[in-house]
């Protein structure tokens, strides 16, 4: 089922998630609903706090992206990252090194908004998969960007957060008129 999607000024998006201690039907129902609303979507990450739910889960699949690629590593070993797709993070703790890099992030809470974010290069990833089995491997390129970025929701820190001044500041009427048509929705009950 396609969940709609909170936007920017939305209070879900400011909310830590709580962790998920039982892979419950409800969770499962989640997060293939999630999945449904990112495909659909056209997106490449989605986390819980952007279909109205606080929670420690997010889902990603970067296999529709040709032109950015992504690398992973599980056990010391490359994987192929299509194997590994599509791929579901809970309770998820990043460990973050290597050179910062720029890159181009979106955010589908903030539809036609884009910027050059400064991330570093990998991440080592430490979760439970679907099912709730421990997982753990390093991501790069456009997997490692994209699974900051949706980590950084599950605790309730958006992109826009970590945009130099001067971009924010260059947004900042297409941001304050999003929250505004947002809270307006939430007020005329139009959000959940």
């Amino acid at each position: 089922m396609i969940l709609p999607i909170v936007q920017y000024g939305h209070p879900a998006l400011r909310q830590k998630g709580a962790r998920i201690e039982k892979i419950t039907p409800e969770i499962r129902s989640l997060v293939a609903d999630m999945f449904d609303t990112m495909y659909a979507a056209a997106g490449i990450g989605l986390a819980a706090q952007q279909v109205g739910r606080a929670l420690q889960l997010t889902v990603l699949d970067v296999r529709g992206v040709k032109d950015r690629p992504s690398t992973l590593e599980k056990n010391g070993s490359p994987v192929e990252v299509a194997e590994a797709m599509p791929l579901v993070l809970i309770n998820p703790v990043l460990r973050s090194f290597g050179d910062l890099v720029a890159g181009p992030e979106g955010c589908l809470s903030f539809p036609e908004i884009y910027e050059e974010i400064t991330r570093p290069a990998s991440v080592e990833v430490t979760a439970l998969d679907a099912q709730g089995v421990p997982v753990q491997f390093i991501a790069g390129g456009l997997l490692g960007r994209a699974i900051q970025h949706e980590v950084d929701h599950v605790n309730g820190i958006l992109f826009i957060d970590r945009m130099p001044l001067t971009a924010k500041r260059a947004l900042k009427q297409e941001l304050d008129a999003l929250q505004q048509r947002t809270k307006e929705s939430l007020a005329g009950g139009g959000g959940r």
